[in-house]
């Protein structure tokens, strides 16, 4: 008998998240679980703690995660090009503040 119960954990919906797929209920995506737990090393308790989730939430994302791996990263890496595009085409304030008051 197979049971499946990340259909109840993990949701998608096109107005919310832009459609990534997120723990129900929630804004946070498969992607932050993915990068917390992955990349910053924060254990399954460290991030229900501070998100208030259920351990069967994270665990169901990382689930969702690992089935589809290479899809998630992709999404990651174009969030990062986004970011990483939006830092060098909108100066800093603070950085253009520091230069002005060192004379630059």
């Amino acid at each position: 008998m197979t049971i499946q119960n990340l259909d109840r954990h993990i949701d998608s919906s096109p107005d919310i998240a832009g459609g990534k797929p997120r723990i129900a209920g929630h804004r946070i995506t498969v992607q932050d679980i993915a990068i917390w737990h992955q990349r910053m090393g924060r254990s399954v308790d460290e991030i229900c703690a501070e998100h208030d989730l259920e351990l069967s939430d994270v665990y169901a994302a990382l689930a969702y995660y690992f089935d589809h791996r290479e899809d998630v990263d992709r999404g990651i890496a174009a969030s990062e090009a986004f970011a990483a595009a939006l830092r060098k085409s909108t100066p800093s304030a603070l950085e253009g503040k520091l230069k002005e008051l060192r004379g630059e």
